[in-house]
């Protein structure tokens, strides 16, 4: 099945979401090489083609998406070509499959630091509650995840301290709520005991964990989002920590991650020493970076033009796999002169 920029953007007209997408090309980012590069050029190319197919720009806002994999110069090509087509909204994807954290808040940050900051900046596929926490201290509004509810069909409610998992031996007993502090229908109705005879019986069980876990989202969103308004985000940042991490062993990259942020949280780590108190003595702003640089692995790196990916003649690359460029209307790679000529 053969899906355009412009068929994609037709459906999602007819649909009449508030938010549609851009169609893009999305590498995971386990990926290496030219695959990468590719794939973010053919992105920045066909967000012209979803511009253009678009039929109601006054009622649907079009969102376009940043690729560019782990590679801190694609990824700022790519931000900034988006932001030069002025969207009413931009989308950070390609993260979420795979990469390792230090790596996932360096993009996050990255692009959240270019974005403009009075347009939505949305995480794709980013689900898990702490993800959610440190990228909206990086600056980013809006998420979506199957999470809640994929991990609820295996038995496992979300709460403050992390997760708890019904199908444990040690819930069989266990006559308390899921959290004794959830207001929700499940919690004040269920015991975990219930529950327990359920997820290993029974789809009510997936249900009513499902249920919960959807409620401990939009209530992690309200509490977020006021915090914000109120100007205590810092304290609620802390807060999170504190009951996810009792013991004060918070991951170290989401330290550097809130380091970057300017949010301090040396009272919610046990492993760092005093001199990372003195470094932080109050919440900072976001660090900002000149128009020709950018941040990563904290170093100032200059930004360079790279060249498109040269495949064989009349051929693309699309999974790994060298299509026939007739079926698309994209670029051809010549091995012959190196260079691209528009079909």
């Amino acid at each position: 099945m053969l899906l355009t920029p412009e068929e994609s953007i037709q459906i999602q007209n007819r649909i009449g979401a508030d938010i549609i997408m851009a169609l893009d090309d999305v590498v995971k980012t386990t990926i290496t090489g030219p695959r990468i590069e590719e794939a973010m050029y053919r992105t920045l190319r066909w967000i012209d083609r979803c511009i253009a197919a678009h039929k109601k720009p006054n009622e649907q806002n079009l969102f376009g998406i940043v690729q560019g994999g782990l590679d801190p110069v694609l990824r700022d090509i790519c931000v900034r070509g988006l932001v030069e087509r002025n969207l009413p909204g931009y989308a950070i994807g390609g993260l979420a499959g795979g990469e390792d954290k230090d790596s996932f808040w360096r993009v996050v940050a990255q692009c959240t630091a270019l974005l403009p900051e009075d347009k939505p900046r949305y995480v794709m596929g980013v689900g898990y509650p702490l993800d959610i926490v440190v990228c909206s201290a990086l600056g980013a509004d809006l998420y979506d995840c199957v999470y809640p509810t994929r991990t609820a069909r295996f038995g496992t409610a979300l709460v403050p301290e992390g997760v708890l998992k019904l199908k444990h031996k040690a819930m069989a007993e266990d006559t308390r709520p899921i959290d004794p502090t959830c207001p929700c229908m499940v919690c004040k109705n269920y015991t975990r005991a219930y529950i327990h005879c359920l997820v290993t019986k029974d789809a009510m069980g997936s249900q009513l964990l499902s249920y919960h876990n959807l409620h401990y989202m939009l209530q992690l969103s309200r509490d977020l989002h006021s915090s914000i308004i109120e100007e205590r985000f810092p304290d609620f940042v802390r807060g999170f920590l504190q009951k996810m991490f009792p013991k004060g062993d918070v991951p170290e990259w989401v330290c550097n991650a809130m380091e970057v942020a300017g949010i301090k949280i040396s009272s919610c780590c046990a492993q760092f020493s005093s001199s990372y108190d003195s470094e932080l003595e109050k919440d900072a702003p976001t660090k900002k970076f000149d128009d020709k640089e950018i941040a990563f692995d904290d170093k100032y790196t200059l930004i360079n033009k790279f060249d498109s990916t040269n495949f064989g003649d009349d051929e693309v690359a699309i999974d790994d796999k060298y299509i026939p460029t007739k079926y698309f209307d994209e670029v051809a790679f010549s091995n012959k002169n190196n260079t691209k000529q528009e079909l």
